[in-house]
């Protein structure tokens, strides 16, 4: 994986100290493929990436401070005196967010993994009556959602999922805020137990099934398919998405495959540079994307 080097410029420090009075010398945390993350004063300031607006991260911000409302493993940026939650430096969105204490769930233990579902259904259930309007600017995963074949990804092209997906959203007309990347990386465990949730740059409005879908790709054998013990977990929490049956979860978690792979593009075309256990990691996720072809 490889993550971005953007630095915590003396200008975004005077801007975290003037706008949170947040300051240190800053503690480069691991992770973030787009923004850079620092431990300042017992604060995070992410360091978004240049040209993203500040409206979209700002809509991005309020599914989060609904969700932290009532659940409390979300974790949710501060507000600045303007009652805002960004401030832009340089072209970059800067956000600051309490920092909890944790690290990274194994979806190897079977706890632990049934816990990451039942959170998520507990987030389902939060965000289901939340409307935060139209996103500014659509996420990725909405490329190719509704049918219309995605232009980044036509290396896989595959008709027949893009009419699957538009027949499945014509029956599932149920639609509220998602996480959007609910993986092990954007949470947080402490003693066994699931303590936070965070990231919320990829959150969009979508039908809970395909977050279920992708959720128990990621917590289950992420190479292979889908944990069926995490689809069971969330239904049994009481999530709002809806059963699946084997060939709605393939074709859902085909979907991400396929925006997986226009992320992948995406990031060498901005001049990313892939080690070889990337591109053995994205070779396989492609062979997956063919393998559960229905």
């Amino acid at each position: 994986m490889i993550y971005v080097n953007t630095p915590l410029t003396p200008e975004i420090r005077e801007a975290a100290a003037a706008t949170w009075g947040v300051g240190g010398e800053g503690e480069r945390l691991y992770g973030g493929e787009e923004s850079a993350a620092y431990r300042l004063d017992g604060h995070v300031i992410r360091v978004g990436p240049e040209g993203r607006p500040a409206s979209e991260s700002e809509w991005c911000h309020s599914i989060a401070r609904h969700a932290a409302a009532t659940l409390p493993e979300a974790v949710a940026p501060l507000l600045t005196p303007e009652g805002t939650t960004v401030v832009v430096v340089a072209g970059r969105p800067i956000s600051c967010w309490p920092y909890v204490e944790g690290s990274w769930p194994d979806s190897d233990v079977p706890a632990q993994r049934v816990a990451g579902a039942r959170l998520l259904a507990r987030l389902h259930r939060t965000l289901a009556a939340f409307d935060p309007g139209p996103r500014p600017a659509p996420a990725l995963q909405e490329s190719g959602l509704y049918g219309d074949p995605p232009q980044d990804a036509a290396e896989l092209a595959d008709p027949d999922l893009d009419r699957w997906l538009a027949a499945f959203h014509a029956r599932h007309p149920l639609r509220h805020p998602l996480h959007g990347d609910y993986y092990t990386g954007n949470t947080l465990a402490r003693d066994g137990e699931i303590v936070a949730v965070l990231d919320w740059d990829e959150t969009f409005v979508g039908a809970p099934e395909l977050e279920l879908a992708a959720a128990a790709l990621e917590w289950g054998d992420d190479r292979t398919g889908p944990s069926a013990e995490f689809v069971a977990a969330y239904h049994e929490a009481g999530g709002t998405a809806t059963p699946l049956d084997e060939e709605s979860l393939a074709q859902l978690v085909r979907h991400k495959l396929r925006r997986e792979y226009a992320y992948f593009h995406k990031a060498v075309g901005a001049g990313v540079v892939h080690d070889e256990e990337d591109l053995e990691y994205h070779q396989a996720r492609i062979a997956l994307f063919h393998r559960l072809r229905p």
